[in-house]
């Protein structure tokens, strides 16, 4: 399936239903009075975050969506039926926004959560709510208000505990392959990674995370230049970022530590709240070395980033030094969200 994370549709609450002019009329009674019923509400129109949908491509395809219009009201003072509501599914991490006045208006982040988006117009009033001491037979009814009208911009952000942030060909899929059951495509050129892949990373039993590998970043992508712009919001969610980098990259005009500088610009461009997220640094493609060189290499690279946060050296391509990265990034997660209940 197309991976779609931006899409535009039209939200359609019904009508209020009018209310009714009427009069009992019954075998010998002659003035019986007014007994027209109010109209029914207009339906409202809701999104509703589900797990099974995870792109916004069919709403390219089906872009209205309509709430039912409330009942006329009836003699006998039948109030008229409600419209029914509208509930349109929606991917868990879509944000909200009004498109004509870019106005955000909710942000599904979890399973079930509901949000209104159209409001049903109210229903209007038979002429038995009219009747007073003065007036004992009224002859008007009003009518039921429109429903409301919106067009509406959906963005979804995939929801991950972990983001892979790197160049093109740092390895970002062959890692995501190696420590989940996800499947990327891998291959050695550029932009292999088309769109956001999520995987499921299984500790044990009891404990799991989500990663996301996006596609990669160049120089410039805050402007808009390669595929990089497009799905740098999609690490807003994330606790964590691994900033991958290719230690020994085959042919490239940057060194890795320029690729890696070229990266942290981007990611300071984009965002202040991605630039001050926790970041770890994870040497990549160690096995392209002998012992020796990678770890010489891997120093230079450290020195000159004058990185002073987390260190993994790994070859995503056979595991090699994954496993010890997984169990890191567990007890690291399981630290914020103890201290996330502490605060609460």
């Amino acid at each position: 399936m197309k991976f779609v994370d931006e899409a535009e549709i039209r939200v359609e609450a019904g009508d209020g239903g009018n209310g009714a002019v009427g009069f009992r009329r019954e075998k010998y009674i002659p003035m019986g009075g007014p007994d027209g019923g109010d109209g029914g509400d207009g339906g409202c129109v809701y999104l509703v975050a589900v797990e099974n949908i995870n792109t916004l491509v069919d709403f390219r395809y089906h872009a209205v969506h309509r709430a039912e219009k409330g009942q006329k009201g009836m003699g006998n003072k039948c109030t008229g039926k409600k419209g029914e509501d509208c509930y349109v599914a929606v991917p868990l991490g879509t944000q909200v926004s009004d498109a004509e006045t870019d106005e955000v208006i909710g942000d599904l982040t979890r399973l079930g959560q509901t949000l209104l988006v159209a409001q049903g117009g109210f229903h209007g009033l038979g002429n038995t709510r009219f009747k007073s001491s003065i007036n004992r037979a009224p002859q008007k009814a009003s009518k039921g208000t429109p429903g409301e009208h919106r067009q509406l911009r959906l963005e979804l952000t995939l929801i991950a505990d972990v983001g892979l942030l790197g160049m093109p060909n740092a390895g970002k899929s062959s890692l995501i392959r190696s420590v989940s059951s996800a499947t990327p495509k891998v291959a050695d050129y550029p932009f292999t990674t088309l769109h956001p892949n999520l995987g499921v990373v299984r500790i044990d039993d009891l404990r799991s995370f989500v990663i996301a590998d996006i596609p990669g970043v160049i120089e410039g992508a805050a402007e808009g230049a390669g595929l990089g712009l497009q799905f740098l919001k999609h690490l807003s969610r994330t606790g964590l970022l691994l900033h991958l980098v290719d230690v020994a990259p085959y042919d490239s005009t940057e060194s890795p530590v320029e690729s890696a500088q070229t990266i942290i610009r981007e990611v300071e461009k984009w965002s202040d709240n991605l630039a001050t997220k926790p970041r770890w640094l994870v040497l990549n493609k160690i096995d392209r070395l002998s012992p020796e060189e990678a770890e010489e290499r891997c120093q230079t690279i450290i020195d000159e980033l004058q990185w002073t946060g987390p260190v993994f050296k790994t070859a995503a391509i056979n595991g090699a030094g994954t496993r010890e990265l997984m169990f890191a990034i567990m007890n690291f997660l399981e630290a914020q969200r103890r201290m996330g209940e502490e605060q609460v």
